[in-house]
């Protein structure tokens, strides 16, 4: 018999926490049939000596919802091993949604997660008013990923309450009204609810989005509704106690963000570490969190948030244009000029980090890239050097202005428990300034390769059959017969990161940072080739992942 797929001679990290082993994986009908020594012959093979085989990763944290209308590759998660991502995050989606109500949702998108309004309409096809019918739709557009959804509070609350939702509490029918819509999203295939607490997410007008202060009485009542189905309850910003309370009365499997916000000390990690796993035990309570110090990237390709006539100028003109501006002595000088004469208070350049001109980003966040200890070395103002290394890169040089995980002493030590997943790469959102998305590659390459936080067994088994079982997905996960064919193929030993650059795909031409890989061999999704040395083959086997309630 001749089966669709042989991985001949890999080294198997299967995702259960298993040692990794040497294997052959044959691959039939979207599903792993073997996992040994084989002599399965193969429609297609790949010699994996000396390459790494493990289950697609899983991103916990995106925002894809909007993308996926006009890019089905959802790039560029699928270059860097996803082979499944969570949409629907933050309580913010575009569903369950009334036809007038469809230029708010979009518009609230647009404040919370950077996602051109524009865009956004001009690049969904909006055939759809529940969430399950949003469902329905993305599966017929054909991703080249799977997907899973959680249907959004914010959503949730207009569709129930109108404009009521954004300030008022909800009065007991409603929220009997608002618990239904949930439960039937989750019939209907939702893999969860999400809600958001963040008071600094804010709708156009500057209040905040609905859901933000509603009574925890409503977060309960929606939660029981959740837990009978056996689904997620994520929740971001929500104050701890709140959480606990929702757990205990309610009983859902929940997800919550664990990065480390502000400025932090060496053992603010383990604190963190030591309070999620109180506030976990006898929950099933999980966090997720960032995997390096992130914030917003400012560069001639990014923002460029800084004020003055001559600084206007220069976010308008190509890039070819800004860095010839620059090399320009006289223009150079009054940018400097007006920088100095601004006053302006962000970025604080104690927390602005260059990503170098290498083949990769660096974001160790030392002496060698902190940008006051840069001028400091050159003699001159933090401005001159942005504008020295711009020039010297013609432009591709970025800098990361740290706002989350300022402290990497920290973040390992909270890692190092076992209740917080690396992710939030946030994908799909922030897009102008924002490029986490490639957080799964970091973790192999700093976290794995060159600090040995985790060993790979345990960093794959977190990406994987862990996140596999916080979505609730049993047959994902894991490199085993009968599970679906998710599977990476890469080169441990090289698999890294490569440079942010600017793209203007977006529908309209509006601009987003993107980042490609380095070291992946191959990416397999439902037992067909998404990606091949960094390209897309261009078939799209991904599915709409649905829960099933009682799973």
């Amino acid at each position: 018999m001749s089966y669709d797929v042989v991985i001949r001679g890999g080294t198997v990290v299967d995702g259960t926490g298993r040692e990794p082993f040497t294997a052959d994986v044959v691959i039939h009908d979207g599903r792993i049939e073997k996992v040994g020594k084989s002599v399965a012959k193969g429609k297609q093979e790949i010699v994996a000596d000396g390459l790494t085989v493990t289950p697609g990763f899983i991103d916990l944290h995106t925002h894809l919802d909007a993308q996926v209308g006009w890019d089905q590759n959802l790039s560029p998660v699928s270059w860097h091993g996803v082979t499944t991502a969570l949409m629907g995050n933050c309580g913010v989606t575009f569903a369950p949604c009334k036809k007038a109500d469809r230029s708010l949702l979009a518009h609230m998108m647009e404040t919370v997660e950077d996602i051109p309004r524009q865009t956004i309409m001009q690049g969904l096809p909006w055939d759809w008013e529940e969430y399950g019918d949003y469902l329905d739709s993305i599966d017929r557009l054909g991703p080249g990923i799977n997907l899973a959804g959680m249907v959004g509070h914010a959503a949730v609350r207009f569709y129930v309450m109108g404009q009521r939702a954004v300030e008022e509490q909800s009065d007991s029918e409603e929220r009997k009204q608002m618990a239904k819509i949930v439960a039937r999203a989750i019939d209907r295939g939702a893999v969860g609810f999400s809600t958001n607490r963040y008071s600094q997410h804010k709708l156009p007008d500057g209040r905040a989005i609905p859901g933000t202060f509603a009574d925890v009485e409503e977060l309960e009542i929606i939660g029981r509704e959740v837990s009978q189905r056996n689904a997620l309850f994520q929740a971001v910003g929500i104050d701890w106690q709140h959480m606990r309370h929702v757990a205990d009365s309610a009983g859902p499997r929940m997800l919550f963000n664990s990065t480390l916000s502000g400025v932090r000390d060496d053992e603010s990690g383990i604190r963190r570490r030591k309070a999620v796993d109180e506030l976990s035990e006898g929950r099933d309570i999980s966090g997720v969190a960032q995997v390096r110090g992130s914030g917003a990237l400012i560069g001639l390709q990014a923002l460029m948030p800084f004020r003055g006539e001559s600084w206007s100028k220069l976010r308008e003109m190509e890039l070819e244009a800004k860095v010839a501006s620059i090399k320009d002595v006289q223009f150079r000088n009054k940018l400097i000029s007006e920088f100095k004469q601004s006053q302006s208070r962000w970025p604080d350049p104690n927390w602005v980090y260059s990503l170098g001109n290498g083949e990769s980003p660096d974001h160790t966040m030392g002496d060698h890239n902190q940008v006051l200890k840069m001028a400091e070395a050159f003699n001159e103002h933090w401005i001159e050097t942005f504008l020295r290394l711009s020039a010297e890169s013609n432009g591709r040089i970025l800098f990361n202005v740290i706002g989350e995980n300022q402290n990497l002493k920290a973040l390992r030590d909270m890692f190092d428990g076992g209740r917080v997943f690396p992710g939030v790469g946030d994908a799909g959102a922030h897009v102008t300034m924002v490029m986490d998305a490639g957080w799964a590659t970091f973790v192999l390459a700093h976290w794995v390769r060159e600090e040995g936080l985790f060993s790979v067994t345990e960093a794959v088994r977190r990406m994987t059959s862990a996140s596999a079982r916080i979505l609730g997905i049993a047959d994902r996960g894991a490199l085993a017969p009968g599970m679906k064919a998710d599977v990476n193929i890469f080169d441990a030993d090289r698999v890294s990161e490569a440079y942010p650059y600017r793209v203007f795909d977006f529908p309209g031409g509006a601009p987003r940072l993107t980042q490609r890989s380095i070291g992946y061999k191959a990416t397999i999704v439902n037992g067909k080739f998404n990606v091949i040395d960094g390209e897309h083959t261009g078939v799209r086997a991904g599915q709409v992942l649905r829960h099933v309630s009682g799973d």
